[in-house]
């Protein structure tokens, strides 16, 4: 009866016909071109977070004019030669709108139709249609500066959460009507949205995190909260649902935490709609704020790689 008890248990966790994907949200850096470096190394960290697809920004340079309210990219997009090197499929998203800037799927599975706004792509994982959108929101006003009082761009500085809240919708806001249309027209289904969000979780920035030391406030974070009352979920805090214990800064692998002039933060995200989160990790340079390690680490943020079953 016991043999038959553990078996039972078996199939009820693993549903016959049950797909698993491993997706991952990264912020190459120009894959490592802002340092100077080839593509090599973002092609290793791919490989070691073991993704199956992956949401890149920033697969162009950071452009010869660069400052906090105009950064237009430049060069050419590293997206295919890092395909290549993986011997995977490729779409760059070259469309011009608040929800890009210089982004691509790269994927193991073949890559089919493409979103009206070109936030999104279907994915064909192996017959059963998955589409994922991959974001990069604007990172001006940055909300965390506005907050702590750090000079960025000619925002003004804030108070209080009600503050920082209509600064980011009036940031991100346009944005996210974007993504919220391609997503309809959609329809029904797995859902991915990956994306260097330049703006924290509201599961983050919470009374608890601020008793830690953590974080300023507790705000409600719109961009993330309007994701979740959409139905998805937040792939890293759904495996590790503790902010304190995990706070899972992803900007930045470089520099000092205490470093007044600066805010560590979970700005990257995996959210999932219509499949079960199975485990979650963040991928960076060997250290206390990385689940998976690899170095030399070559981008300016961690990368967030998740494991989902439908």
């Amino acid at each position: 009866m016991r043999r038959l008890a553990a078996i039972l248990t078996l199939l009820c966790a693993a549903p016959a016909g049950a797909e698993t994907l491993t997706v991952m949200s990264f912020n190459i850096w120009g894959g490592g071109g802002n340092e100077g470096k080839d593509i090599s190394q973002t092609v290793a960290a791919i490989r070691a977070s073991g993704a199956d697809v992956v949401g890149l920004q920033e697969t162009r340079l950071e452009g010869e004019v660069c400052t906090a309210d105009s950064c237009p990219p430049g060069g050419e997009s590293v997206a295919p030669a890092i395909a290549a090197a993986l011997g995977w499929h490729v779409h760059d998203q070259t469309a011009e709108n608040a929800a890009l800037w210089a982004n691509a799927v790269i994927s193991r599975h073949p890559i089919g139709a493409v979103s009206a706004n070109d936030l999104g792509v279907e994915l064909d994982v192996n017959g059963t249609p998955v589409w994922l959108f991959n974001i990069h929101h604007d990172d001006e006003p940055y909300q965390p500066y506005q907050v702590l009082g750090i000079e960025y761009g000619p925002a003004p500085f804030v108070k209080t959460a009600a503050e920082a809240e209509h600064w980011a919708r009036l940031t991100r806001g346009a944005a996210m009507d974007l993504l919220e249309a391609d997503m309809a027209a959609a329809g029904d289904g797995v859902m991915i949205v990956t994306g260097d969000f330049n703006e924290p979780s509201h599961l983050d920035w919470t009374p608890e995190a601020v008793a830690a030391g953590q974080q300023p406030l507790a705000v409600n974070w719109p961009t993330s909260l309007r994701l979740t009352e959409a139905g998805f979920t937040d792939a890293y805090r759904a495996a590790h649902p503790d902010p304190v214990a995990k706070p899972a800064f992803t900007w930045t692998p470089m520099g000092d935490e205490a470093d007044p002039e600066d805010h560590h933060d979970r700005i990257d995200f995996v959210f999932v709609k219509g499949a079960e989160v199975k485990a979650a990790s963040i991928v960076g340079e060997t250290g206390p704020r990385s689940d998976i390690a690899l170095d030399p680490w070559p981008a300016d943020h961690r990368a967030v790689v998740a494991t989902i079953e439908f």
